[in-house]
């Protein structure tokens, strides 16, 4: 029995582990020549609610990508305005130690793979069509998982955004995203507010040696710096375009906050370089990612899927999605979540089990189901979800659902009955 999924960000590489795990043959196919998709510029890990997603996560078996994370890490534990105990992992190393552990887990990884059409029966897709290396190819799977991502392709960031940017995506080069749901004919939701489509990506990448000796090493030794901008500096109301609202504070329109990831990562989804350069310390600011981060940013939460708790689409027999697919959960740590139930219940469809559907007596069930009925019975398209801040968690504070208490954590899963659910 074979698990096909497409999509090799933090979603996709979460969900093949997952799946492999339960003894299926697991192929993961990524329309670019690199994994991690958005992950490859993030490294934001453990800050508020995270930790306790990723330490719910491990307590039931589904930490192995975490575990590759905090072996990847430049910074531990710091603190940067209206987060706390943040890890920041490297950006360099990360990418080749995640494909090196899919591949000696025995997951099939095709990169540069473009799928093309799908071919279904009723309500069940049998095979994807598409192309690797010039060459067509025809896939047959039993299951399918979507984590193709919202972002891109150029035509849509031109359309909702400020122009193409030349962003880690690399559409120009690798093709624009394809959605292995659309192409199996899943009508799929646009994220609205205020009448703008998707929202920005929230940061940008400055590259680190191209800023003062004095702010490079202070990024070097302490993980985070924050210059004052000077008021006629700031640019009012960008914050609210953001994806990342956990970021969307007055300190962030009042500071460059940057985050050594091995780049700068400048917490802003775009800032005029002109201006940027005025600020001391960044005189000579150069950005890395997007390349016209003084004009914008990639646009996301252009193609989400309807689904249930399970992370199935509803509408298809064997399709199941996660990461920004599957609705308005911004984040890596959010990604590997609903990548791992994703996978799990690949897994369980092929084999008969009934899907899981994570309780909301936890932090990540709470998310599942929150954001579904926000989405889906609220029809709330505007708002961002994260463990990391903004609605959601002021939703698991106030459920008395974030801790960093080890131990209630893994008391708490083990009273829903997970301990270990997701080993193989």
């Amino acid at each position: 029995m074979k698990v096909i999924i497409v999509g090799g960000g933090w979603a996709g590489c979460a969900a093949a582990l997952s799946a492999r795990n339960q003894g299926l043959d697991v192929v993961l196919l990524e329309r670019t020549d690199m994994l991690l998709g958005t992950g490859l510029v993030g490294g934001i890990m453990r800050n508020n609610g995270r930790y306790t997603a990723t330490e719910e996560m491990m307590a039931m078996s589904g930490g192995e990508l975490f575990e590759v994370i905090d072996q990847n890490l430049l910074h531990k534990n710091i603190e940067f305005p209206g987060h706390s105990h943040a890890d920041l992992y490297s950006i360099a190393h990360i990418e080749p130690a995640v494909k090196d552990h899919l591949l000696k887990k025995g997951i099939e990884i095709g990169l540069q793979t473009r799928i093309s059409a799908v071919k279904m029966t009723h309500n069940r897709i049998e095979a994807i069509v598409g192309k690797k290396a010039g060459e067509q190819f025809e896939i047959d799977g039993d299951v399918f998982v979507d984590t193709t991502g919202t972002a891109g392709g150029p035509a849509n960031c031109n359309k909702f955004g400020n122009g193409c940017v030349m962003c880690v995506l690399r559409c120009h080069s690798f093709g624009g995203r394809v959605s292995l749901a659309a192409k199996a004919g899943v009508q799929e939701l646009v994220g609205k507010k205020d009448g703008q489509h998707g929202a920005f990506s929230g940061s940008c990448k400055l590259l680190k040696e191209s800023l003062s000796p004095e702010l490079h090493h202070q990024l070097n030794t302490e993980g985070v710096a924050l210059v004052p901008i000077p008021s006629s500096r700031r640019i009012r109301g960008k914050l609210a375009l953001k994806a990342c609202q956990q970021y969307a504070l007055s300190e962030f329109e009042e500071n460059v906050i940057l985050l050594d990831t091995g780049h700068a990562k400048l917490m802003s989804p775009f800032f005029p370089l002109e201006a940027l350069r005025e600020i001391p310390g960044l005189e000579h600011a150069r950005y890395e990612d997007p390349y016209s981060g003084g004009m914008g940013n990639s646009i996301r939460f252009v193609a989400m899927s309807p689904r249930d708790d399970t992370l199935k689409v509803k509408g298809l027999d064997n399709l199941f999605c996660a990461g920004e697919k599957a609705g308005l959960l911004v984040g890596h740590t959010e990604a590997i979540c609903t990548g791992t139930l994703a996978g799990f219940n690949a897994a369980g469809y092929l084999n008969k089990r009934p899907g899981l559907m994570l309780p909301d007596t936890l932090a990540v069930g709470d998310a599942v189901s929150h954001v579904r009925k926000q989405m889906f019975e609220k029809n709330e398209l505007g708002q961002k979800f994260t463990f990391s801040g903004s609605v959601l968690f002021d939703r698991l504070k106030k459920r008395n659902l974030y801790t960093t208490d080890r131990q209630k954590i893994t008391d708490r899963v083990e009273k829903a009955g997970l301990t270990g659910v997701f080993a193989g």
